[in-house]
């Protein structure tokens, strides 16, 4: 059953995001390797003085501005994962007192998706269990643009640090990226594994479903269900629930096997075709963008977890010529279904 829509979503102009959270991480990883602090915050509309009373919120356009400085005035290869590694748990009240004290990977992920906005806030996150396997999809929320891939390579880093400091265990977690394998693959390589796929469909972890229910060490049942309380409480104090971006790819998945048009659905977010155009077009994006995305998410979860076939999956889909679905899939996800059916096998 659909869920029901809200009337409000967080867009890239929201101010909700405390700038001495994940920003001032960012600020301090910077200054400590001599990044001037006036370039750091050029064109940010931010003050250190501000960040540093403990009050300011920031718009995720201007945490992402803060990204791209980071990225000119300190290119260093690992610095997006050397800053994923401080962010999760983090130092974000309950929200992170929940995860630290996750009696297992599962409980610690669904915390993780729960509290994201609080956590993670730039990101979608979405985890998906099937028979064997626990996976991690990501996505966009606010219109990421040139610091995608930089907010990949940390959000990634940060789950597989967490999990590894919690578990005490390095696990064997699959990476799949979207992006084509960079020059400097090695720093992938010394903190996050060698288990990496780019080019890939999906921006993806993987991990075996063994994993799940390990008990963790040092977790402590109450402190971790209150925090967690805590945490939603904090989330109930926003502007609103969740992106728009992310609203938009919830709404677009549940309602992929009937007809979806820009008008329709305008009408269901409360608004005109116009203001849905213009409200997608500020975050970078169209509505056959996200309906694309949706389409790829939901069919790799077809292909992956529940085992159907090309022929399935364009059922499924709704598309009943067979070559307009290849032509789709190959847009989605870059290849063909014979070719995505090799990626799967792991022959590609």
């Amino acid at each position: 059953m659909p869920r029901q829509l809200s009337d409000s979503w967080l867009e890239c102009d929201s101010r909700f995001i405390p700038a001495h959270y994940q920003p001032a991480g960012l600020i301090d990883l910077a200054l400590a390797r001599g990044v001037n602090i006036h370039r750091l915050l050029q064109g940010t509309g931010l003050f250190h003085e501000d960040i540093l009373t403990g009050h300011q919120r920031i718009a995720p356009q201007q945490f992402l501005r803060l990204i791209g400085n980071v990225q000119q005035q300190m290119p260093a290869d690992d610095t997006s994962f050397l800053l994923g590694q401080q962010w999760l748990p983090g130092h974000y009240g309950a929200a992170s007192h929940a995860l630290s004290h996750a009696a297992n990977l599962q409980e610690a992920l669904e915390r993780l998706v729960r509290l994201q906005t609080l956590l993670w806030p730039l990101l979608r996150l979405r985890l998906r269990l099937d028979e064997q396997h626990v996976w991690l999809d990501w996505g966009d929320s606010f219109g990421a643009g040139s610091q995608r891939v930089f907010l990949i390579e940390a959000g990634m880093a940060a789950v597989t640090g967490m999990s590894q400091w919690l578990s005490g265990q390095r696990l064997p977690w699959v990476f799949h990226l979207s992006h084509a394998r960079p020059r400097y693959s090695e720093q992938y390589w010394v903190h996050l594994g060698e288990q990496l796929r780019f080019a890939s469909p999906l921006n993806q972890m993987c991990l075996p479903r063994d994993y799940l229910h390990r008990p963790w060490p040092g977790a402590s049942a109450t402190a971790g269900q209150v925090a967690e309380q805590q945490g939603v409480a904090m989330l109930a104090q926003l502007p609103a629930p969740q992106s728009l971006l992310n609203s938009l790819h919830d709404y677009l998945r549940e309602r992929l096997r009937q007809p979806l048009r820009l008008e329709a659905v305008a009408e269901d977010f409360h608004m005109s075709p116009a203001t849905l155009k213009r409200k997608l077009y500020k975050h970078g994006t169209g509505f056959q963008e996200q309906l694309d995305q949706a389409r790829a998410s939901m069919a790799m979860e077809l292909y992956q977890s529940r085992g159907y076939s090309s022929d399935q999956v364009a059922d499924y889909l709704n598309f009943t010529d067979r070559a307009n679905f290849r032509r789709s899939l190959r847009r989605w996800t870059g290849l063909l279904p014979s070719e995505l059916r090799d990626w799967l096998t792991g022959e590609a």
